[in-house]
C-alpha cells in the first residue's frame, strides 16, 4: 500500500541515520518545513535525476529515504538553516507537481534492515569505519551509539561517510540486503 510524501530533490543522496544540513529559501519547501513541523511528519530526500536544486520543479530518482528534521535555527545569510537525519528507505511509485511547484509522490516504504552481526568476510569494513571515526572525532560524527558489528549500521555509516560519487550512493541506498551492500562497499574499496 502505497503513501503520499512530499519529496525535497537534492544532488545529494541522504541514506538511513546519516546528517544532512539544508538551506531553505524557496517559498514552496518553507511550506513543507512548516507543514512538517504542524503534523511532526517527514519529508523524502532524493537525488535528482533532471533539472537543478532551485527554480523549476526537479525529477527525482525512484528511491529516497525519509528525512526528519532534527534541528533548525536561522543562519548568518537569514535562511532557515535545518539539520535532517535520514530515517526509512522508499521507492518512488510515481510523482505528481503542485501549483507551487512541490514535488509528492506515491512511495512503496522499503522494509527495514534486517539486524544481522558483520560477517568475518566484511571485518574490515567495520574497521575502516572505526578508523574514520577516530579521525573525526565525536564531535564531527553526531551518531547516537556506535554499533561496529551490526551489518546494515556499518553498511549505512560507510555509505555517508566515504567520498562515493552520487551514483555510487545511490546504488548502495537502492540495495535491500545489508550484506550485498557491504559487498559492494569491498568492491569500491579495492
Amino acid at each position: 500500500m502505497s503513501e503520499s510524501l512530499p519529496l525535497f530533490p537534492l544532488h545529494a543522496v541522504l541514506v538511513p541515520g546519516a546528517a544532512l544540513g539544508l538551506r531553505i529559501f524557496e517559498p514552496r519547501y518553507l511550506d513543507l518545513v512548516r507543514d512538517c513541523g504542524r503534523s511532526g511528519s517527514g519529508f523524502g530526500v532524493c537525488l535528482i535525476a533532471e533539472g537543478e536544486e532551485a527554480g523549476r520543479a526537479a525529477m527525482p530518482m525512484a528511491w529516497g529515504t525519509e528525512a526528519r528534521i532534527e534541528d533548525f535555527d536561522t543562519g548568518p545569510d537569514g535562511l532557515l538553516h535545518l539539520r535532517l537525519r535520514g530515517e526509512r528507505r522508499f521507492r518512488v511509485l510515481r510523482t505528481r507537481v503542485r501549483d507551487s511547484g512541490l514535488v509528492v509522490a506515491d512511495v512503496d516504504w522499503r522494509d527495514p534492515d534486517p539486524s544481522a552481526e558483520l560477517q568475518p568476510q566484511h571485518a574490515l569494513l567495520g574497521e575502516v569505519l572505526r578508523r574514520i571515526f577516530d579521525r573525526l572525532g565525536e564531535a564531527d560524527v553526531r551518531i547516537p551509539e556506535p554499533r561496529f558489528d551490526d551489518a546494515a549500521w556499518v553498511g549505512w555509516r560507510l555509505a555517508e561517510l566515504l567520498p562515493l560519487s552520487l551514483p555510487q550512493r545511490q546504488q548502495l541506498l537502492q540495495e535491500d540486503d545489508p550484506d550485498l551492500r557491504l559487498d559492494e562497499l569491498l568492491r569500491l574499496l579495492s
